[in-house]
């Protein structure tokens, strides 16, 4: 008679705590921030977060750069909202909260139907491709003006139908809550997906291609099942983006939205998963705060992007956590007087840097509206050789202190790193 072993396997308490975290702060995000530009802000992160997520299962984990995702988010919210005007009209008896899963469906309908076509090339043939499929969508939107609406684009009305519990989808901060429900659901099914066969045999096709195919898994065939489950992903976000303008125009196909989610993607961390929510936080701060507070946010994003590839080449996730990892070692104590060092030397830069770019948005922009520019309280003057003379000289002393400091930050970090090492081996020793 053979003898049966249970085996149980604990739980992730840090998972469990992580996923916790992150319900509460979508549910009490609109508590503490209760104005209206708040609860948009908080409604367009959601939908951010999971457009570039679903970005990132290219990207980050197939090891796909598509210039085209755009399509798939902006063709989700075109058919949403047609949707939405049908349920309005009487014709689609569905409630509004289903809506964006019209978007879902349509984004994977389009993600089968170019995706057969760009995933059988891989590397710069597929980002070549995917930027041919995005300008035709793009095209095409100012062609069947039936379908996309011209110019003017679609409109519609998301208060349609009985309420349900007094939920009518007509105040900001309902629609916010449809979104983060789908927001939590989202992330978690793009989170489970990672764990998943298919998942990690995309990342070893992103890795090495070619052992995937000497076991016997065809690499086209994985390309295009992720490419489809990233179209899904894409659409929901289109169709909630839908329901929160109730209006959809040209620009949601176009090549800037694309570029947005790749920028913001990197800028966040592809190589982790929860780097792309963090640049669908910063996607919507810069879109929304920077556009507001300066004319020149597009330059200043431009040199955010260089100065991460430069120094920080894996993103806002990777410094995070390289910081854990050191402060796992008791190491983080040691180097925070470097680390104040360089977020002061860096600000010279940037405030001395900021001057001379807005006098010359002035110049070019803004001259018949005076001759004085005012910039964080203190007033420049453009024609005066002495306001150049002053950024100018603030933004190269900050240049070269800087430098100086992030060379030596460099070499104890370096120590540190060795450091680590030792202890790792030592341990693995005992």
């Amino acid at each position: 008679m053979s003898k049966q072993y249970y085996e149980f396997k604990p739980y992730n308490v840090g998972r469990w705590i992580v996923w916790s975290l992150f319900a509460l702060v979508l549910l009490g995000a609109p508590l503490v921030f209760s104005g209206n530009l708040s609860i948009t802000m908080l409604s367009q992160m959601g939908i951010a977060i999971i457009a570039c997520l679903s970005y990132n299962i290219l990207l980050g984990q197939g090891g796909m750069l598509s210039f085209g995702h755009a399509v798939y988010t902006g063709l989700g919210s075109y058919m949403a909202m047609h949707a939405l005007n049908a349920v309005a009209d009487g014709q689609w008896p569905i409630p509004v909260s289903l809506i964006p899963l019209v978007g879902g469906v349509a984004g994977l309908f389009f993600a089968i139907l170019f995706g057969y076509v760009t995933t059988k090339k891989a590397g710069t043939p597929f980002a070549m491709i995917t930027l041919g499929m995005a300008e035709l969508v793009f095209a095409m939107s100012l062609m069947f003006s039936e379908f996309f609406g011209g110019e003017a684009g679609v409109s519609g009305n998301r208060v349609v139908g009985e309420a349900f519990m007094g939920i009518t989808f007509g105040p900001p901060r309902q629609v916010y809550y449809l979104i983060a429900a789908y927001t939590f659901v989202c992330v978690g099914l793009m989170f489970a997906f990672t764990r998943t066969p298919l998942g990690r045999i995309l990342n070893a096709v992103r890795d090495n291609p070619e052992r995937v195919e000497f076991i016997g898994y065809n690499t086209q065939k994985v390309r295009y099942l992720a490419f489809m489950i990233a179209g899904f992903f894409a659409g929901i976000a289109g169709g909630l983006g839908a329901l929160n303008f109730e209006i959809v125009t040209a620009e949601v196909v176009g090549a800037a939205r694309s570029g947005g989610y790749l920028l913001f993607t990197f800028l966040g961390g592809a190589t982790f998963f929860f780097g792309p929510i963090i640049g669908g936080i910063l996607m919507v701060l810069a879109a929304v705060l920077l556009s507001e507070l300066t004319k020149a946010w597009l330059l200043y994003l431009g040199l955010i992007f260089l100065f991460m590839v430069m120094y920080a080449p894996g993103g806002i996730a990777s410094l995070i956590m390289m910081n854990l990892r050191v402060a796992s070692f008791g190491k983080l104590r040691e180097v925070w007087v470097a680390y104040l060092a360089l977020g002061v030397t860096a600000l010279v830069v940037l405030l001395g840097g900021g001057a001379m770019v807005e006098m010359i948005y002035h110049l070019q922009l803004d001259a018949a509206m005076g001759d004085v520019v005012k910039y964080l309280g203190m007033s420049l003057h453009p024609k005066d050789a002495g306001s150049w003379f002053g950024a100018a000289f603030v933004t190269l002393t900050g240049l070269g202190i800087f430098e100086l400091t992030r060379r030596q930050f460099s070499a104890q970090w370096a120590e540190i790193q060795t450091e680590i090492e030792k202890e790792i081996k030592r341990r693995e020793t005992q």
